[in-house]
C-alpha cells in the first residue's frame, strides 16, 4: 500500500530548474508583489496573471503547502491504514502541491485496481494549471503524470465529481463565507471515502477549519485527525486555535525574501481529515485516543504531554499528562513523540510522523 517515492526531492529539483535563468531580484519582487496582492484582495479574485507570476509563487509557496498536506495526509493514513484511494480530486489545487503529496504519502497507485491512481486537480487559473503540468510531467509517478488538469470556478459549481480522497487546501480562505460553504457540502457529497481540509495555522484558518469541521460531520463523515473524537471543539472560541508545525526546507528565494540564514523554516497550519462511514456500518478509520496539540516538554525524568482527548466526561477534552520514567515504555515513546503526533499511552506515540521523519517545528 504505501510505497512512497522521493517526491519531495523531485518537488525541490523541478521547481529549482523553473527558477534556473531567472534573476534572483526579479523572482523576489514577484513574491514579494503577489504575496501584497493576497493579503490586499478581495475574496474570489485571481491574482496569478500569467507564468511569471505563477512560476515565482510556486517555489515560494508549493514546498510549504506540500509538506503541510503531506503532514495531513499521512495523519489520516495513519488512522485509515486500509484507505488507498484509488481516485484524487484536488479542489483549488493551483500547481499541484497536494497531488504531489499523495504521492508521497500512498506512492503511484491504488493496490485495488492495479493502476496508476486517477488524479484531478481543478482549479480557476490556467497558468497555474499549465504549471502544475508541467511539473508534474516530469515526475517518476504515474499518477502525478497522468493527472488531468481541470480550468473551473471553486466554490459556485452545483457539484463535484466523485473520488475517493477529495482535498481542499489553502483554498477556504479565498471565498466568501457562502462559497465556502457551498465548497465544502460538495466535496463532503463527492468524497466516496475521505476529505481532508487544509488551512493556515492562524486563529482565521483554525475557524475555517472548526466551520468546514461541522459541515463535514453534518454530512455524515466521521473525523479521524487531528481530533480523537467528532464531538465539539474543546477549545475556548476566541482563547486558543487548533494548529501544527510541518518543517520546510528554505530555498534561496524563500531566504531573500523573508531574510535569515536558516536552511528551514516551519510552516503552521490547521486540518480536519474526515471519512465516510464504510458500505457495512464499519468506521471507515480509527481516532486516535489522544492528539499531542503542543510541542512536549521533556524535563528531567518526566515529559510533559499537552493532549486532546474529547468530551470525556472523566479525563476532560484538554489535558496534560506528566509521563515520568518509571513508566519504562511510555516514557521512551514520550521523548520520541511529536506535536501533532497520536497518543495512546506511548503505543501510537509518533504515529503519522515516523513515515516523514517528524512534523515537530518548535515551540507553539
Amino acid at each position: 500500500m504505501f510505497a512512497p517515492l522521493h517526491i519531495d526531492e523531485e518537488l525541490r529539483d523541478a521547481l529549482a530548474r523553473l527558477l534556473d535563468g531567472l534573476p534572483p531580484r526579479q523572482a523576489a519582487g514577484a513574491v514579494e508583489r503577489l504575496i501584497t496582492g493576497y493579503r490586499g484582495n478581495a475574496a474570489g479574485a485571481p491574482v496569478l496573471r500569467d507564468r511569471g507570476d505563477v512560476v515565482a509563487y510556486a517555489a515560494y509557496r508549493m514546498p510549504a503547502t506540500f509538506e503541510a498536506v503531506r503532514a495531513a495526509l499521512d495523519a489520516l493514513a495513519d488512522r485509515a491504514p486500509e484507505l488507498d484511494p484509488a481516485t484524487h480530486l484536488d479542489v483549488g489545487g493551483g500547481t499541484g502541491a497536494a497531488v504531489w503529496a499523495a504521492a508521497a504519502v500512498w506512492g503511484d497507485g491504488a493496490a485495488d485496481t492495479g493502476g496508476a491512481r486517477a488524479t484531478t486537480v481543478l482549479d480557476r487559473s490556467d497558468p497555474a494549471l499549465a504549471l502544475g503540468r508541467e511539473l508534474a510531467a516530469g515526475s517518476a509517478s504515474a499518477a502525478l503524470r497522468g493527472a488531468e488538469w481541470r480550468q473551473g470556478r471553486i466554490g459556485s459549481a452545483p457539484g463535484l465529481d466523485a473520488a475517493d480522497l477529495v482535498t481542499v487546501s489553502y483554498v477556504l480562505n479565498e471565498l466568501p463565507e457562502d462559497a465556502r460553504h457551498s465548497l465544502v457540502d460538495a466535496a463532503a457529497a463527492a468524497a466516496r471515502r475521505a476529505v481532508v481540509v487544509v488551512e493556515p495555522g492562524t486563529p482565521d484558518g483554525y475557524r475555517r477549519i472548526i466551520e468546514a469541521r461541522g459541515r463535514l460531520i453534518g454530512a455524515g463523515l466521521r473525523v479521524l485527525a487531528p481530533c480523537p473524537h467528532s464531538g465539539a471543539c474543546p477549545l475556548e472560541p476566541g482563547s486558543d486555535w487548533c494548529h501544527f508545525a510541518a518543517r520546510v526546507s528554505r530555498s534561496s528565494l524563500h531566504r531573500q525574501v523573508k531574510g535569515g540564514s536558516l536552511a528551514y523554516e516551519d510552516e503552521k497550519f490547521s486540518y480536519v481529515a474526515a471519512v465516510r462511514p464504510g458500505a457495512d456500518g464499519g468506521p471507515g478509520g480509527t481516532p486516535a485516543a489522544a492528539r499531542i496539540v503542543r510541542r512536549p516538554q521533556i524535563r528531567k525524568g518526566q515529559v510533559l504531554l499537552d493532549l486532546c482527548t474529547g468530551p470525556d466526561a472523566e479525563r476532560g477534552g484538554l489535558r496534560r499528562e506528566t509521563v515520568t520514567k518509571r513508566r519504562g515504555p511510555a516514557y521512551r515513546a514520550a521523548r520520541d513523540a511529536h506535536w501533532g503526533g497520536a497518543w495512546d499511552d506511548g503505543r501510537d506515540a509518533g504515529g503519522d510522523e515516523e513515515r516523514d521523519g517528524g512534523q515537530d517545528g518548535g515551540g507553539r
